[in-house]
């Protein structure tokens, strides 16, 4: 006789009746003091204070070139468009993100690689680490929707099953960031609190959620609080600029009204030691283009 395998504890209880706070119960940085990467330890203390940290040139103009051409080049595919790893905007119809960029072009393969990326997310996690989700986000001017507040990991534990914190994001911009044209917008602070969400996952939720959230929405009031306590900080900067995030920060990012596109890739790293289990608020995974279960170390 077989038994299945014991669940993991829900430290960060979502999706139920009510909302919940809960103090995070997971280290920032999980590597040791003084290990070494390319972060210098007056920047990993950054990021543990902020749950931030931003470069002003990860990548060189050159490289922003060729990654910026194989991102128009796939946003222009029309085989890409009918794929479902792409998503649509609902308003013009144009295609807004294309997820798993890792394993369909090996350009952003050798991104994913690159000791300047995938050495830094081992520095903060404190292992080996593996993409639990990658995509380029397109934001054209006038019009392109920005994406309501919310917290990743919220979504990743409930509807992909990370159990812990231990997950980090990477956003190059691919396009400068103005103050003007739908920038990442972070809380300083707020990845130390786990906020938990009211409202049952509806099943097959991602179809719906990655054009408009609904499920996973923080309510008014706690977004209120949080921004009173924590402030808001605005991310502008050069393309090849990038900004390093943990996966409990409260984020989001307004409507693109301007002229000016925006563009980025988004890499989540998640450590080898944090694989996905079954989700701890959502009837089914999502498909594994958007939460990995191949969880191969980055070489």
């Amino acid at each position: 006789m077989t038994t299945a395998p014991e669940r993991t504890a829900d430290l960060y209880p979502t999706r139920g009746a009510a909302e919940v706070l809960t103090p995070r119960q997971d280290p920032v940085v999980w590597s040791q003091p003084g290990a070494a990467g390319p972060f210098a330890p007056s920047e990993l203390s950054d990021f543990e204070r902020d749950g931030f940290f931003a470069i002003e040139e990860l990548i060189t103009p050159d490289e922003v070139a060729v990654y910026r051409a194989e991102l128009d080049r796939l946003v222009n595919d029309p085989e890409m468009r009918s794929n479902p790893r792409s998503i649509v905007e609902p308003t013009t119809q144009d295609v807004r993100s294309v997820f798993e960029v890792h394993k369909i072009s090996e350009v952003f393969a050798k991104l994913v690689s690159d000791p300047r990326v995938v050495g830094r997310a081992r520095q903060i996690l404190g292992s080996d680490v593996y993409v639990h989700q990658s995509r380029i986000n397109v934001k054209p001017g006038f019009g392109a929707s920005g994406f309501y507040w919310h917290s990743d990991f919220e979504t990743w534990h409930s509807e992909d099953g990370l159990p812990r914190m231990r997950t980090v994001s990477v956003s190059i911009a691919l396009t400068e960031n103005y103050a003007t044209n739908g920038g990442l917008m972070i809380m300083p602070g707020s990845h130390r609190t786990f906020l938990g969400c009211a409202g049952e996952t509806p099943k097959d939720n991602y179809k719906k959620s990655l054009q408009m959230q609904d499920a996973g929405t923080p309510s008014d009031d706690a977004l209120t609080k949080l921004a009173e306590a924590h402030g808001i900080k605005l991310f502008t900067g050069r393309a090849g600029s990038a900004t390093w995030f943990d996966c409990n920060c409260m984020h989001g990012s307004g409507d693109n009204i301007t002229p000016f596109p925006r563009s980025n890739v988004f890499i989540v790293f998640n450590s080898v030691e944090n694989a996905a289990e079954e989700p701890f608020a959502a009837p089914v995974r999502r498909p594994d283009y958007i939460g990995a279960r191949d969880f191969t170390p980055v070489k």
